[in-house]
């Protein structure tokens, strides 16, 4: 039978769990990292992980959507901060930093590994469905932020060039990594211009 826990234990298990995890997606990738791998370092046994996480993509999904979710919060705040100094340049500026908030995280090597694109390949796809619907909901909400933009037509539009855009980032040494920051904030910035022009294709 299997052991309870009590909400404090499941509490901190959860945790660490998601702890271990994220240093092994910086450190050794997803490929490499095994639910063994995982349940050593938390010291728990193996049986007990699957009372946590269905998988060891469910766990990694987990850790994803929670840098996934602390990122955007931070990006929301700074809108905010611009209060009336909301243009095509600031927020172009404010996209930017966010993504190299993102390269200083594990996310640049788990793209450039090609794990993300593993890791939602291998998720139920009514997970996959719920985390695009979520990120259209969080991009409308940003959106709404922005004055004089039509929400309406672009949320989809603009939520997938960013993330087309964020595709590129395995990319950086066939684009040049003397160019690669401004070739950033070129791209970004005529999806900007395209949003505060009501323009869609």
């Amino acid at each position: 039978m299997p052991k309870t826990f009590s909400d404090s234990e499941r509490a901190y298990i959860r945790k660490r769990l998601v702890e271990e995890a994220q240093a092994c997606l910086a450190h050794f990738g997803m490929r490499k990292t095994t639910v063994d791998e995982l349940v050593k370092r938390v010291n728990i046994p193996k049986g007990t992980f699957y009372l946590f996480y269905p998988s060891k993509e469910m766990l990694f999904f987990d850790v994803f959507c929670a840098l996934h979710d602390e990122l955007q919060a931070d990006v929301l705040r700074r809108v905010e901060e611009l209060r009336g100094n909301i243009n095509a340049d600031t927020v172009t500026e404010l996209i930017f930093q966010l993504y190299k908030q993102v390269d200083a995280t594990f996310l640049y090597s788990f793209a450039a590994s090609g794990d993300l694109e593993l890791l939602v390949r291998r998720l139920p796809p009514e997970v996959a469905k719920a985390h695009a619907q979520k990120d259209d909901f969080s991009m409308e909400k940003l959106l709404s932020l922005f004055p004089g933009v039509l929400v309406a037509g672009n949320i989809k539009i603009f939520s997938a060039a960013l993330r087309a855009i964020f595709c590129t980032m395995p990319h950086r040494r066939a684009i040049g990594e003397d160019v690669f920051d401004d070739t950033i904030r070129v791209m970004l910035r005529g999806v900007v211009i395209q949003l505060f022009e009501g323009e869609t294709l």
